[in-house]
This record gives structure tokens, C-alpha cells and sequence, in this order.
């Protein structure tokens, strides 16, 4: 086993006046050793469209994740696809990206623009082979890897981005990639090149989509672990233990709370520094710092904020522009869950904080656990390898 992961991120914009995207992405990941994701864009548009394209994208990925061949896939679609009455036709278009060992990539590719392959940031043309199956055209690649390769899949709404609003002809392919390679930074997520390009196709649009547009981005990075401790454990006896695993997992390690602060720090002979409080955001409380720790926060409330912002970055991620720039705890918090990990070790300690049995506090034990949980859950569907310890 390598040290490489897949980061894969995604957005997607709905047809104007409709509610449901027509396109659909679909993940499946087998261990460490297989990943297949599938871009899906369903006939038309509306439900019939999320319909199309759902059916497409869930069937083709556990097919491929079982190692069943494109033809079959392409054969078992045809045959499950609802026909369309007016059309006479019953397709999806999609692409395939099937990243095996993080190592070596397959890219199959049916009436989707075709996949963008980034090395060092710039575009590189990459060798295919054409195979008719049942009178379609399949665009079949297989590329070895190297670390921050990246893959930008598109379904054509992005590349009809301001056809007769701004731009004549739409956002060509060539266009598309002039505009990445100008944008790109290698720190940047695949969550975040998707965001980035997907705005620019709303904002070509004028705001009012022509069609429904999805960007799917794959890159490949190192594992980088983060450690986040929050809670003194239930047992008073057990400080020690939790403390000495917490320390000695490799990678970042995050405090939060204020009981938890003076325990990690008596624990490092470090003293805990708070000085005179920055109130950056007026609703996060200020950090703290302690030698040989890479952030000290509050508990409750900045986990609060956090789990927030996470809602938001698997959905539309609009408040990426408050937490990428902010530097309170919160915001720093997210940056290195969402942006920096891509494995997340949570120590959690359940004792029971006299602080919190306040009536006038809406704050409870439980509800520290719950917003853990809820955390852990949006982390796990970012697709961070997620850890659970509790005390």
C-alpha cells in the first residue's frame, strides 16, 4: 500500500427552472485499492433526467467496481433504461475514471466532453482508443499516475456555458482549460477547482442555466493525517492514555475545549497561552496556543460553526469564501479537515462538563456528541478516511 489517496470533489448546477439536476455522480470505492467514479448526464432535463442519469451512474459504477467489462456495462444500461415516447431513445451519456492502487487510471468516455488531464498543473493530451459498442462510440485511455495528477470530468452543460448570452459559441474545451491552468495551484482540493469552474459556468450562464452542468474533479495526493481531541475522558484515570495515543499519531493534531486545553497542556509541560482574546469573528470564541500543538480552539460552539460550514462545502459550498480566508478558530479548523486531511483520527472524551448543566446554556453532553458524529459523517462523505476514539 502507497501513500497516495484520490481526492474527489464535485459541483453541480440545476437546468433554470428546474429542481432536480439532471447529471449525477456516482463514487464507489473498494478498500484502498479501487475507486471508480462515474459522471453521469441524463437525457433532456428535470426528473426524467435525474432519473436517466441516476439508473446510469449507480448501475455502471458497481459494474465496473466488480470488474465487469465496459460492454457489458454499456449492454445492461440499454436494457434497464426506460425508453423516452418522444424520442424514441433511452440513454445516458457518461464518463468512467476507474483509479486503481492510486497508481494507474482507466478513463472510458461516451458523448461527455472529454475528461481534462492535468500534470504540474498544465493539460497534456493523453492517448485513446475508440471500440463501437451497440452503435455507441466508447473512448477508452489508461494513464499511470504520478502524485497531484489531476482529471476534470464535465457533462456539456459546462462547455454550452454562454452560448448566445456572452459567448457565442459557449465555453469550448480549449477555453475551459486556458481558464484552469491560469486558476490552478497545486494546494488547491478537487472540491475546490470543481467550485471554482462551476461559478464561472453560472456566471457565463448570466445566472440562469441553460442546461445542467456538473464539474468532477479527481486528484491525486498524499495521505495527510490530522488529529482532533475534544473532552476530558469520562474517567479522570484515563487522561494520560488518551492524551499519549492523541500525541502520538502522526500529522496535525487540533485541541478544542477548555478543560481539554489544560489537560493537553500539563500533559506536554507546555503552558497554555491565552492572552488577551481576538474576537476575529464576534460569534467563534478566540484560540489559544500551546507548544508542540498546531491549534488550540474552544469546544462546543466552534465545532458548531465547523459541522456548518461542512453541511455547506457538501452541498453548494458558498461559505468557502468566509472559512478559506477567516483565521478564527473555526475557519482554521475547516481548512485543515476540508482541505489539508485526508485521513481524520477524532479522540473524544465523554465526561460530562459541569459547565454545560447550565439550564440557561443550550448546550449538552449530548449535543457535543451528536455534533462529533454529524462531523464525522459529512467528513466520511468528502471522502476523508474517518476515526473514532472515544474516552
Amino acid at each position: 500500500m502507497n501513500d497516495l489517496c484520490a481526492d474527489i470533489g464535485y459541483a453541480n448546477l440545476s437546468k433554470y427552472g428546474e429542481q432536480l439536476c439532471g447529471d449525477h455522480v456516482e463514487i464507489v470505492s473498494h478498500d484502498d485499492n479501487l475507486t471508480v467514479i462515474v459522471l453521469a448526464d441524463g437525457l433532456g432535463s428535470g426528473v426524467k433526467a435525474n432519473i436517466l442519469s441516476t439508473l446510469t451512474a449507480k448501475i455502471i459504477s458497481t459494474m465496473m467496481a466488480n470488474e465487469l467489462s465496459v460492454r457489458d456495462c454499456v449492454t445492461t444500461i440499454a436494457a434497464t433504461l426506460p425508453i423516452c415516447k418522444t424520442r424514441q431513445v433511452a440513454y445516458s451519456t457518461f464518463t468512467i475514471i476507474r483509479i486503481e492502487d492510486n497508481l494507474d487510471a482507466e478513463i472510458i468516455q461516451y458523448d461527455n466532453p472529454h475528461v481534462i488531464f492535468l500534470r504540474n498543473g498544465k493539460s497534456i493530451d493523453y492517448p485513446k482508443t475508440l471500440e463501437i459498442i451497440d452503435n455507441k462510440t466508447i473512448y477508452k485511455s489508461k494513464i499511470k499516475l504520478d502524485e497531484d495528477d489531476t482529471f476534470i470530468a464535465l457533462s456539456d452543460g459546462a462547455i454550452h456555458a454562454g452560448v448566445g448570452i456572452s459567448l457565442n459559441f459557449g465555453w469550448q474545451r480549449e477555453d475551459i482549460i486556458k481558464y484552469i491552468e491560469n486558476i490552478y495551484e497545486p494546494s488547491m482540493t478537487a472540491k475546490t477547482l470543481s467550485t471554482m469552474l462551476i461559478d464561472e459556468c453560472h456566471s457565463l450562464y448570466g445566472g440562469k442555466p441553460g442546461d445542467d452542468t456538473t464539474v468532477c474533479t479527481v486528484k491525486i495526493r498524499q495521505r495527510k493525517p490530522v488529529n482532533l481531541l475534544i473532552g476530558p475522558p469520562e474517567d479522570p484515570k484515563d487522561v494520560r492514555k488518551m492524551m499519549s495515543l492523541f500525541f502520538s499519531k502522526e500529522g496535525k493534531h487540533i485541541v478544542c475545549g477548555g478543560t481539554t486545553s489544560a489537560l493537553a497542556a500539563e500533559f506536554l509541560k507546555k503552558p497554555l497561552e491565552v492572552g488577551f482574546p481576538m474576537y476575529i469573528d464576534p460569534d467563534v470564541p478566540p484560540i489559544a496556543k500551546i507548544e508542540g500543538v498546531d491549534l488550540v480552539t474552544e469546544g462546543v460552539i466552534t465545532i458548531n460553526q465547523v459541522l456548518e460550514y461542512a453541511r455547506d462545502y457538501l452541498k453548494e459550498n458558498r461559505q468557502y469564501t468566509d472559512w478559506s480566508y477567516n483565521e478564527d478558530g473555526a475557519s482554521l479548523i475547516a481548512k485543515m479537515l476540508f482541505e489539508e486531511a485526508t485521513d481524520i483520527n477524532f479522540y473524544v472524551g465523554k465526561a460530562v462538563n459541569p459547565a454545560h448543566q447550565n439550564p440557561n446554556l443550550p448546550i449538552g453532553f449530548s449535543i457535543k456528541m451528536r455534533l462529533v458524529d454529524e462531523l464525522a459523517l459529512c467528513l466520511k462523505e468528502m471522502g476523508k478516511k474517518i476515526k473514532v476514539s472515544y474516552f
